[in-house]
């Protein structure tokens, strides 16, 4: 059974940095790519970062330059640090994993990654 589970989610103010992690089981998560989404009150859905299988970073624009995503395929787990924080950030991040295994790039749609966090909350106050 395939198993997301996100931690390092809080309150920051803005300006300041989380990094949260994603330790995945229960598939080999080498041969996938990873992704981070977030859904704000009201909004949907939408990607914020993603790692292919061969661990090249994607990120949306609104996050380029400012959030890192890493993974550590011998502990199955997935980073996303988030430095200069914005209160437009403010929302519950998901980790999630690609249906397709080998992947060229990255896709940003959703539907795409079959497997889910429960989410973690992260609020940046202004």
């Amino acid at each position: 059974q395939v198993q997301l589970v996100e931690s390092g989610g809080g309150l920051v103010q803005a300006g300041g940095s989380l990094r949260l992690s994603c330790a995945a089981s229960g598939r080999t998560f080498s041969k996938y790519a990873m992704g981070w989404f977030r859904q704000a009150p009201g909004k949907e859905r939408e990607f914020v970062a993603g790692l292919s299988w061969s661990g090249s970073p994607y990120y949306s624009d609104s996050v380029k330059g400012r959030f890192a995503i890493s993974g550590d395929n011998a502990k199955n787990t997935v980073y996303l640090q988030m430095n200069s924080l914005k209160p437009e950030d403010t929302a519950v991040y998901y980790c999630s994993t690609d249906r397709m295994p080998w992947r060229v790039g990255i896709t940003t749609h959703s539907w795409e990654y079959d497997y889910w966090g429960q989410g973690t909350q992260v609020t940046v106050s202004s």
